[in-house]
């Protein structure tokens, strides 16, 4: 797949996360790996319902001027991409119910049929303090998911980041776990309703 191919599968999936409230206006980031040292990522002023090709930049694992101009999360993206060879493409998002969900839980285990079957049950991790957390976050969060050789990782309040050797297994994943936190969130709150 080219470059540009690469770039329109960002744009197009972006678009369709930003519609469903995963990304904010300048929130999130979304990447895809180029070469063996190279990657796609969105830039830090990026607009995730209209990124083109000036929202793209390709960076090399070798930083240079270009990492100045590019997301927050590169370095995240980076780290993920050169400690494992199956992560070819990388997403960032904060989808709401799930973020929400990640508040008061330490785990997510659907109650639907669908996200039962797709995601089973997944920890929350704990950032500690977020003071710190954008040092940190770039070893800590390759180093969960290889160590627990998983693709998708919770982290409370923060978000949620996912990886995939396809852009459609990693978007259908991420919405299958927000429709399942949403659900979890429903069901709670006609619970509450039941005992009042």
């Amino acid at each position: 797949m080219n470059k540009q191919d690469l770039k329109n599968k960002l744009s197009t999936l972006a678009l369709s996360m930003f519609r469903k409230d995963f990304f904010g206006i300048y929130h999130g980031s979304i990447s895809a790996k180029t070469e063996s040292s190279r990657f796609i990522i969105n830039t830090k002023e990026a607009i995730f319902d209209a990124l083109d090709r000036t929202s793209l930049i390709e960076l090399y694992f070798t930083k240079d001027y270009r990492w100045k101009q590019a997301s927050i999360d590169a370095k995240v993206h980076f780290s993920i991409y050169s400690q494992i060879s199956e992560a070819k493409f990388i997403c960032f998002s904060m989808p709401q119910f799930t973020t929400a969900y990640s508040l008061k839980h330490t785990s997510i285990t659907p109650k639907d049929y669908f996200g039962y079957k797709e995601i089973g049950t997944i920890k929350v991790v704990d950032p500690k303090q977020f003071e710190d957390w954008y040092d940190r976050a770039d070893s800590e969060i390759a180093y969960y998911l290889q160590t627990n050789q998983t693709n998708i990782m919770v982290i409370r309040g923060y978000g949620v980041y996912a990886y995939n050797r396809d852009i459609h297994e990693m978007a259908k994943k991420l919405a299958v776990l927000e429709k399942s936190c949403r659900l979890l969130m429903l069901d709670n709150s006609y619970s509450n309703l039941d005992t009042e």
